[in-house]
């Protein structure tokens, strides 16, 4: 039932209340079982291992695709199912700076002819 109020007696005989005997539970709230829920699907466990050594095993459906690499929770680094080959560790990047792409697009040559042209205007604009 739910809103009961339970009631005990204290030390000295008088009878207290303990508010809601059921706290933090709601309606319909209860062991569920197989019987209330429906049986569980067929469940597999399978293995992947990272380049740090950590096993982690993921529970998946028996007919669900199995991923290549899965993320180790460790470490963050990819695991795969091969224990004595793991994936190797992704190469990190450095943080390129806005100059560093100009110069993937753009050769010395072409920033240099691009300087000129704009010197130019600028002369041409303030008259000399």
């Amino acid at each position: 039932m739910i809103g009961v109020t339970a009631t005990w007696v204290d030390d000295q005989g008088a009878h207290v209340a303990g508010g809601n005997a059921i706290r933090g539970s709601r309606v319909g709230a209860g062991p569920m079982g197989e019987v209330e829920r429906g049986e569980a699907a067929p469940r597999r466990r399978i293995p992947f291992w990272c380049a740090n050594g950590h096993e982690t095993r993921v529970v998946l459906a028996s007919e669900a695709d199995i991923p290549e690499f899965w993320d180790c929770p460790r470490c963050g680094l990819p695991a795969g199912q091969d224990r004595e080959e793991p994936p190797p560790a992704p190469r990190i990047e450095p943080y390129k700076t806005h100059l560093a792409y100009v110069r993937e697009r753009r050769s010395d040559a072409d920033g240099d002819a691009l300087l000129q042209e704009a010197l130019d205007r600028l002369r041409v604009r303030r008259g000399g």
